[in-house]
C-alpha cells in the first residue's frame, strides 16, 4: 500500500468527485480511477459508491479515511523533521491542548522561542485528554497539555505553575447569580452542562456521594459551545474560570464552587520520545522556564 495511493484516496474522499480530485492532483482522471481501483482490489473492499455526478464513501471507505489521514500526517511530520535536521533556525512542532487560561503562558513561551528560532512553525489542535493522547500516542503530536493527571508510565510531564478553578457559568439574571459561591445544594436537580472528562473525574471529587443528585443535561468538549446553550436558558455550565467571557455586559456570570475545586494542568510528552531538533530545543526552553517559575 503506497503513500501516494493514500493521498489520491484522500483527495477523492474530500472532493467527492473524481474529476475535481484529478485536477487538484494534476493527474488524468483515468490514472486516478486506476489507482483507486487498484487500492480497492488490494484491500478487497469497495471504498466508494459511484453516482452519476458524485461519489461517496462506503463504511469501509470511512474507516480507511481515518487511517489514511493519520498515515499521511505522520509521513508529512517525518519528512518535515528530516528537512529540519540541518535547519537550526526552525521546523515544525505539534501541540494538542486542553482548555485552560494557562495556555496563554504556553503561547508566551512559543512567542519568545520564535524570536530565537524564527523558522518555527507550530501546529495546534484542541481536545480533551482522550483526544489529544490518542494523537500523542500515534506520534502525530510532540506535546500535549492535559487537564488530568498524566499516566507516568507512558509520559514525562511538567506541571503548569497555577491551578484552574471550577465554577458555574450562568445568566446574570439567574437566582444563583446573587451568591458568591455555589454548593451542591444549589445545583441539585438543575440541568447542568459539563465536559465528559470533568463530569467523570473532577465533579465527583467535589460532591462525593451526592453525585446522583446532580443532573447532566448535556456534555460539551468546548466550553464556549456550552455557554451558548446557557445563554438560551437550557442549563448551567460547570467549567474552569476565565474560559468564558463573563465581564460586565456579557449577560453571563461565573460563580466558583464551594467547597473550592481546582484542577492542575500538565505539559506532557511520550517517554523515550525522539524529538526533531526544534522540538528538542523547545522542550529545553520550556523546562528552563517552568523551573524558574517553580522557584
Amino acid at each position: 500500500m503506497e503513500l501516494r495511493s493514500m493521498r489520491y484516496f484522500l483527495a477523492v474522499a474530500r472532493e467527492e468527485n473524481m474529476t475535481r480530485a484529478a485536477e487538484l492532483l494534476h493527474v488524468t482522471q483515468p490514472t486516478l480511477s486506476k489507482q483507486i481501483q487498484a487500492l480497492e482490489d488490494e484491500l478487497g473492499k469497495k471504498l466508494f459508491v459511484r453516482h452519476s455526478f458524485s461519489i461517496e464513501l462506503t463504511e469501509e471507505g470511512m474507516l480507511l479515511r481515518k487511517r489514511a489521514e493519520d498515515l499521511v500526517s505522520m509521513a508529512d511530520k517525518i519528512a518535515g523533521e528530516f528537512a529540519a535536521l540541518d535547519d537550526v533556525t526552525g521546523g515544525d512542532v505539534y501541540f494538542g491542548l486542553a482548555e485552560s487560561y494557562q495556555i496563554r503562558s504556553l503561547a508566551r513561551q512559543i512567542k519568545r522561542f520564535k524570536q530565537t528560532y524564527p523558522g518555527l512553525r507550530y501546529h495546534i489542535t484542541s481536545g480533551d485528554t482522550e483526544q489529544v493522547t490518542e494523537k500523542l500516542d500515534k506520534g502525530l503530536l510532540d506535546f500535549a497539555v492535559l487537564a488530568d493527571e498524566p499516566n507516568t508510565a507512558k509520559y514525562n510531564h511538567l506541571p503548569f505553575p497555577n491551578r484552574d478553578v471550577w465554577g458555574v457559568v450562568m445568566p446574570d439574571s439567574h437566582d444563583l447569580a446573587r451568591k458568591e459561591a455555589v454548593t451542591v445544594d444549589d445545583l441539585a436537580g438543575l440541568p447542568l452542562f459539563c465536559s465528559e472528562q470533568g463530569w467523570a473525574n473532577d465533579i465527583p471529587r467535589w460532591c462525593g456521594e451526592r453525585m446522583d443528585e446532580l443532573h447532566l443535561e448535556g456534555s460539551f468538549r468546548l466550553s464556549y459551545n456550552g455557554s451558548l446553550f446557557v445563554r438560551e436558558g437550557l442549563g448551567l455550565l460547570l467549567t474552569f474560570d476565565h474560559l468564558i467571557d463573563t465581564s460586565r455586559g456579557s449577560g453571563l456570570v461565573f460563580r466558583p464552587l464551594s467547597p473550592r475545586l481546582e484542577t492542575r494542568i500538565y505539559l506532557v510528552w511520550r517517554k523515550y520520545q525522539v524529538f526533531s531538533p526544534i522540538a528538542e530545543r523547545f522542550l529545553e526552553s520550556v523546562q528552563k522556564e517552568m523551573n524558574t517559575l517553580a522557584h
